[in-house]
């Protein structure tokens, strides 16, 4: 997977451009510069995320990398940015994505909201209908807004979501990460962790109230389990159900 991200980051790079030397310079102190603005008072980025999303682009396709001495535009994102450089890709998404919506509102909606946007318009391409969803961005509280995208998107109604925290010790992961990937085996690659967890907690909780326990919590349990299998387990499971007397 790696290798197949580096060769699409680093296309062409087996034959190198001439340096333009002096924009590379200027476009590298800009995204510095920025980035320090960032650092320092927090949200800079909704002010300018538009700019630094262009200059990133830039540096790509002009190879301005090579001038701090990196082997690779992935090297150059690494350094820059050192905690995530999905933020980077995301930026420069925008840019590549955004062509049609001007500037001035891209920056009035937050970077956040134009990530989404961008997902919508790399789907659409010449369809995408950049009022219509510029006004949404602008209408909709962000998770809303998130919310309409992925339903548009996959074609299925969404669920609200919330961000579970807690301390896990490292002598609990191995057992936690076991559960995990054989609940993840049963139910198919394409169900993220939640529904994972939510499998292991069914199944405690249908095991816990197998016998004189409470039969709702039982019924609620087994239902979102029979739910979350596959489709060819799920009619197997329904089958076997329908025969028993």
């Amino acid at each position: 997977m790696h290798g197949l991200t580096s060769f699409w980051i680093n296309q062409g790079a087996s034959m190198p451009a001439e340096l333009n030397l002096k924009r590379a310079v200027f476009v590298l102190g800009k995204i510095d510069e920025i980035l320090a603005w960032e650092k320092e008072r927090g949200r800079e980025q909704d002010l300018r995320f538009v700019d630094l999303g262009r200059y990133l682009c830039e540096v790509r396709a002009g190879q301005y990398w090579r001038l701090d001495k990196m082997k690779s535009f992935d090297d150059f994102l690494e350094r820059r940015f050192p905690d995530s450089r999905r933020k980077a890709y995301y930026l420069m998404a925008i840019h590549e994505n955004l062509t049609r919506v001007p500037k001035q509102l891209l920056r009035e909606i937050g970077w956040t909201k134009a990530t989404e946007l961008a997902k919508v318009a790399r789907r659409e391409g010449e369809r995408f209908e950049s009022a219509t969803w510029v006004h949404k961005a602008q209408a909709l509280p962000k998770e809303e807004f998130k919310r309409e995208v992925e339903r548009h998107l996959s074609g299925r109604e969404t669920e609200a979501w919330e961000l579970l925290y807690f301390k896990v010790y490292k002598s609990q992961l191995a057992v936690v990460e076991q559960a995990l990937e054989t609940a993840a085996l049963m139910l198919g690659s394409d169900k993220s962790r939640g529904y994972c967890l939510e499998m292991i907690c069914a199944d405690f909780l249908a095991g816990a109230n197998l016998q004189d326990g409470d039969s709702e919590a039982l019924l609620l349990a087994v239902h979102r389990l029979v739910g979350m299998l596959p489709a060819e387990q799920r009619g197997r499971v329904l089958e076997q159900v329908g025969t028993t007397p």
